[in-house]
């Protein structure tokens, strides 16, 4: 019994040790970003299709960091332009966790 609660603890801890390091991927200004979430309403929302009939390609081309989108501030507002234009219905936290994602992925914003 002893050995079966010790396996718990330990896969318990390892497990809250790799969300420690997810979120220490997430800026201040996302704190509280669901980085999973996030990339499950990219693929849900299609955005990747979207931007490569945009841009062409792998719609890579749409992250340009530096340019347009030079702010965590300036990138979640990015985000949240799609959202309303493309009327996705999207809640501030979703919004969030996008941006988060593209962050990760793309930007690298401090």
């Amino acid at each position: 019994m002893k050995l079966h609660r010790l396996l718990h603890l330990a896969v318990r801890c390892a497990f809250l040790a790799g969300v420690g390091q997810a979120n220490a991927q997430i800026p201040p200004l996302y704190a509280g970003a669901d980085l999973v979430h996030g990339e499950k309403l990219i693929a849900d929302h299609q955005c990747t299709a979207c931007h490569q009939k945009r841009v062409g390609g792998d719609g890579s081309a749409m992250y340009r960091p530096g340019e347009r989108v030079n702010t965590l501030g300036a990138l979640r507002g990015m985000v949240e332009a799609c959202n309303m234009q493309l009327n996705l219905g999207l809640f501030p936290d979703e919004v969030t966790s996008i941006a988060a994602v593209l962050n990760r992925d793309h930007y690298r914003l401090k």
